[in-house]
């Protein structure tokens, strides 16, 4: 079936985080300005419509009229199984899979299972806020092994800091994020090896979020922590079919844990979870016939990459940008215009009414950067571009 994405569907009133949030995205500091002009390209989920065996899938649901508590049947497990070798060339047992309503629950399942009060844990800034919030919000200490940039824009780890702060007593855990949220940096084979190794070396615990792993620009390869690892008994991989297939509202979050006395700790800290049917049948659907649909969204991903980057270079050439390896999201740096972050976000939010993600979230690494997330139809992204470059032309006018 082909796919229509350039097609502008009206999320308003959908109960809509993004497009309905108001209330929200004030309440947590986003923007001053929301009204029924506002762009919102700050969350990461699509403004683009599902793959079609998925909607058909939630109408059989809809249809049997009944949504009792569920369980999981083989077809769920094996539709897991068999996504995660034709795609990722990983062989998973089912008794290794663990059901989390979502990857910020599992993560905060995993730092109250397995650290301890004022145990430190290292991430990697600039990241997805709530890798800070599960960790501080639990009365653990955040580690931060800040990644390097260069003048191109990409992203490397430093590793003799990385090991440097692994070898501290305090350190129990270490949670990846890969792809990487906001930087699009799909690290190698060598990069996660080595992570994986001085981590074994010196018993920290590695929480791999990968749930945007099937999110890449086409001629990149993903490569699972655990496949890479040298022993992956230490590490615990979360993989989701929220961001892949824009079903976030679903909550279905699996994570895979080859240890037993691990795997059995984090369920007993997790408790008894009951996916609903729809989350069921959706994973079901999209694992097993969401391929052709993927294919399609990564085509159309990539080509906004691209309009995206050239307008900059066009109309913002001040602003750097590097296309990133995975995800669909896109790492601004308005550092060039020589103008506070303040005044940045106040040209963006609240006079070109444009909803981004100011990169002081992620970290002070990102405090003249804005995070976008593109899967949109290409004419929003494009009247959202016209209209922030509008408010920047008079600092462009005079250099």
């Amino acid at each position: 079936m082909k796919y229509n994405f350039d097609e502008i569907i009206n999320r308003r009133g959908t109960y809509s985080l993004k497009w309905d949030g108001e209330e929200l995205i004030k309440q947590f500091g986003l923007t001053e300005r929301y009204d029924e002009h506002t762009i919102p390209l700050f969350t990461a989920d699509m403004d683009l419509p599902v793959p079609q065996p998925l909607v058909d899938a939630l109408h059989k649901t809809v249809d049997h009229r009944i949504y009792g508590y569920s369980v999981f049947p083989d077809e769920y497990f094996g539709a897991i199984q068999s996504w995660l070798q034709k795609r990722h060339d990983w062989r998973v047992e089912k008794e290794h899979i663990v059901y989390s309503p979502g990857t910020v629950h599992a993560l905060n399942i995993a730092v109250k299972a397995f650290t301890k009060l004022e145990d430190g844990i290292i991430i990697q800034r600039p990241v997805y806020p709530p890798f800070t919030s599960v960790i501080e919000g639990n009365g653990r200490k955040v580690i931060n092994n800040a990644l390097h940039v260069d003048e191109e824009g990409y992203y490397s780890i430093d590793f003799e800091d990385f090991e440097a702060k692994a070898k501290a007593n305090h350190t129990t855990m270490f949670i990846l994020c890969n792809p990487h949220n906001p930087t699009g940096r799909v690290f190698n084979n060598e990069e996660l090896n080595k992570m994986a190794a001085i981590c074994h070396d010196n018993n920290v615990l590695i929480v791999a979020d990968e749930i945007h792993g099937d999110l890449l620009r086409r001629g990149n390869e993903f490569i699972p922590m655990v496949k890479a690892a040298d022993h992956a008994d230490h590490i615990i991989t979360c993989t989701a079919i929220n961001k892949t297939f824009n079903v976030a509202g679903l909550h279905c979050t699996n994570v895979i844990i080859s240890d037993e006395e691990l795997r059995t700790q984090f369920a007993t800290e997790m408790g008894m979870q009951l996916a609903s049917p729809f989350a069921i049948a959706a994973l079901i659907a999209v694992y097993n016939e969401g391929e052709d649909w993927l294919d399609q969204l990564t085509d159309y991903v990539d080509d906004t990459m691209t309009y995206v980057k050239e307008f900059l270079a066009e109309r913002m050439p001040e602003v750097k940008v590097a296309i990133p390896e995975g995800t669909y999201i896109m790492w601004l740096d308005f550092s060039g215009y020589g103008i506070t972050a303040e005044e940045i976000h106040d040209r963006i939010y609240n006079k070109a009414n444009v909803l981004l993600e100011d990169g002081s979230m992620f970290g002070e690494e990102g405090e003249f950067y804005q995070r976008i997330c593109t899967p949109s139809p290409r004419p929003l992204i494009e009247e959202a571009l016209e209209r922030i470059a509008k408010e920047f032309e008079d600092i462009s006018g005079k250099r």
